[in-house]
């Protein structure tokens, strides 16, 4: 189930703006590279309650990863190194609820 369903909430955009500022900054993604940044509330037994979810689309294809804990806790610590941008690539296979 997503958070945030509706009409978002300011301080929750806020939140998006900064990590998709500090994701863009971090893998040094051009102004027209499109960054999602979703809130999940998780449903499966032992999984934190609320994960942040980071997607983009570059020509390599799509770019994802997770971080355990609500957009409002996210960390720049948290990002991926830069250097791991190749093994964020999503195969085209891939199926996933999210993104």
């Amino acid at each position: 189930m997503l958070g945030n369903i509706g009409r978002p909430d300011p301080l929750s955009l806020s939140h998006a703006d900064r990590i998709r500022e500090v994701v863009r900054a971090n893998f040094e993604l051009g102004i027209d590279i499109v960054i999602m940044v979703s809130e999940i509330e998780c449903q499966s037994p032992g999984c934190p309650p609320l994960e942040t979810v980071v997607a983009f689309w570059t020509d390599e294809g799509r770019h994802r990863f997770k971080v355990f804990k609500p957009m409002s806790e996210f960390d720049d610590d948290d990002l991926p190194w830069k250097w791991l941008r190749r093994s964020l690539l999503v195969p085209d296979d891939y199926f996933d609820a999210c993104c």
